[in-house]
């Protein structure tokens, strides 16, 4: 008897894990996954733990509770003028990660196919195989990450159903600009497609890019769905606290299925969410300063150490191209992130893992490293980093 589905039996195991159980194993500053190594706002967790002394311990609604979905759609309003109806447009979910598994659930069927961009975060796809639908992919090119229109127009055909955009980009950094949202709206309108967009980088902005929600172009609110989440702004990654926005029956789709995965939320949880999504502007602008910091030191050690940095617009991200700095037996993006942590005490997200199989040639020179660690952390890694420079 088999014990294993062939719906997962493909899957392996995530680089995250191998990379984090390496780093784990070798002592590395661990600069791989996109998890701070600091927590969030007090005033957040004070409201968690409050939430968990009053008894607010048990079921909340299936849909979320109604102040979390108040201050949902008010955040929405206050950064991207965009209004909801937080009891019809609004879900909570587990996290962006099953938003997103539960709106290709619920909006798209077998034999459909879904459009995305590579190198693509690692749990879309695996999304699609179980929901029995079929990836399209479009790579993304260039200094800049930059999509074809020629190319991403082929991808769409009559069995298309959905698109998924993830700005700003992981692994890349891209911040997708209003004229390439116009292009891939305009592909929506021509052939009756739905917009998924995971939008959970959308406060870590830097040199003043701006981040455009693709559900407020014209005649996209009725066709976007837009998903985000707690953990990458207030820094609780582990909370797992989600949410999908969207005209209504399209977050009732999305519901439908969602309601068979997770139910409900942490209820304590949601109520330290409500907290967040009110913090005053000063949070969100001190955020960004604080990540723009980050990103500015790892840039600059990256650089002195002799690779060739992609430098990012948005997200915990920067990616390298490796050549020129890894020593010769160094062949593909692996064995250079196994290389630094053996060697170097440093680790990385190789990015062949984001690209299908076909194109892992495009991703074997890359590398990923996340910035969403503590000062002390960063100076370590910088230390480590530097080291290569004097070889």
């Amino acid at each position: 008897m088999s014990a294993m589905s062939q719906r997962v039996a493909g899957f392996g195991t995530t680089v995250f894990v191998e990379i984090n159980n390496l780093a784990q194993q070798h002592k590395a500053v661990n600069l791989g996954q996109g998890a701070p190594d600091f927590d969030g706002p007090p005033e957040v967790l004070r409201a968690a733990v409050e939430a968990v002394n009053s008894a607010l311990n048990q079921y909340a609604p299936g849909i979320g509770m109604p102040a979390v979905r108040q201050a949902i759609a008010t955040h929405a309003e206050r950064f991207y003028d965009q209004k909801l109806n937080p009891d019809t447009e609004v879900l909570v979910t587990a996290g962006a990660t099953e938003g997103v598994f539960a709106a290709i659930l619920g909006l798209t069927d077998p034999g459909d196919e879904a459009i995305v961009f590579e190198p693509v975060y690692d749990t879309y796809v695996p999304n699609m195989v179980m929901a029995g639908v079929t990836p399209r992919y479009v790579p993304l090119r260039g200094d800049n990450w930059e999509f074809d229109p020629d190319e991403l127009a082929k991808a769409f055909n009559s069995r298309t159903r959905a698109i998924i955009i993830n700005t700003p980009h992981n692994p890349t950094g891209k911040v997708f600009s209003r004229d390439e949202l116009r292009a891939i709206a305009e592909l929506c309108h021509k052939h009756d497609v739905v917009a998924i967009t995971d939008e959970v980088y959308e406060h870590i902005l830097y040199d003043d890019a701006m981040h455009t929600r693709l559900a407020t172009l014209p005649g996209m609110h009725e066709r976007t769905l837009t998903i985000s989440s707690l953990g990458k702004t207030f820094s609780v990654t582990g909370w797992k606290v989600g949410w999908a926005m969207g005209p209504t029956a399209l977050v009732n789709a999305v519901n439908q299925a969602h309601q068979f995965i997770t139910y409900a939320v942490a209820s304590p949880l949601q109520a330290a969410a409500a907290a967040a999504l009110s913090l005053p502007l000063s949070f969100f602008e001190n955020l960004q300063a604080s990540y723009q910091s980050r990103r500015d030191q790892i840039v600059d050690v990256l650089k002195k150490v002799g690779f060739k940095v992609f430098k990012p617009a948005g997200s915990f991200f920067v990616m390298i191209d490796w050549r020129g700095v890894a020593p010769k037996h160094v062949e593909n993006d692996m064995q250079f992130a196994q290389w630094l942590i053996r060697d170097v005490s440093v680790a990385c997200i190789p990015a062949s893992p984001f690209y299908q199989e076909s194109d892992k040639h495009l991703g074997k020179h890359f590398a990923r490293f996340a910035v969403c660690k503590k000062d002390e952390t960063l100076a370590l890694a910088a230390e480590r980093l530097l080291q290569l420079g004097m070889r």
